[in-house]
């Protein structure tokens, strides 16, 4: 198994562990897909891969199609999405995406969680270097040949792909998410979900204790309604 495969299995976060996180992350996103392309799936690749995240957290019907008519509103504000970049304590790098349609809350409210934890928030992209961005898909598994499936996709990128429980994941170029996502549904495989991931390039061992300081941090800020995304070099 590679990295990406370890990554998963080892990784502390807590991401979607609570279904209202999941749904306020998913509409945010939605609304974000529709401003961008429009409310029609069939012509938005981004907004059809999340209307199937929708499906694969059990987000209720209503609420997808009231974040859909948020998007097509003239009268939504803008949600932009932005990334902070900064150091916890004990040297781990921490990467925050955020959707906010008020920056100087959201730059405000991830600063002071860094600094009362004891780290810093530092410019943007400076982390960029620790991190490789990937596409990553979870398909139905119906009994695939995992690397004949690889070598479909090596064009696009694709380095990792492996078998979990009932389901098989894609972890490909992140530039290459509309290509992958095209050939899987030209080609019949059933798409459950799919996102972006940062993937550490070298992971910090810490103790136990440091662990805890660091886990701290991560739970105030995936508190945050802003914060859509959190992504750490901690073992």
């Amino acid at each position: 198994m590679g990295r990406a495969f370890e990554y998963r299995k080892n990784r502390k976060m807590k991401r979607w562990g609570a279904m209202s996180k999941a749904f306020s992350k998913i509409g945010k996103d939605i609304i974000i897909a529709v401003k961008a392309s429009g409310s029609n799936p069939e012509s938005n690749s981004r907004l059809r891969a999340l209307l199937q995240n929708a499906r694969a957290v059990n987000m209720p019907k209503e609420t997808v199609e009231r974040s859909i008519k948020k998007g097509a509103s003239k009268d939504q504000e803008d949600i932009k999405e932005i990334t902070y970049e900064g150091y916890g304590p004990h040297g781990i790098a921490i990467v925050v995406e955020t959707a906010t349609d008020n920056i100087n809350r959201t730059v405000a409210a991830v600063r002071s969680c860094f600094t009362r934890a004891g780290g810093s928030l530092g410019t943007t992209g400076s982390l960029d270097f620790m991190f490789d961005r990937k596409s990553v898909f979870k398909i139905k598994n119906t009994g695939i040949d995992l690397e004949e499936l690889e070598l479909e996709l090596i064009d696009f990128e694709v380095d990792e792909v492996f078998a979990e429980e009932d389901a098989i994941q894609i972890y490909g170029g992140f530039k290459e998410f509309s290509n992958i996502q095209h050939y899987l549904e030209e080609h019949g495989y059933e798409i459950i979900s799919s996102d972006f991931e940062r993937i550490p390039t070298d992971q910090k061992q810490l103790t136990p204790e440091q662990e805890a300081d660091i886990e701290k941090l991560l739970d105030k800020l995936e508190e945050d309604d802003d914060v859509q995304n959190v992504y750490h070099n901690m073992a």
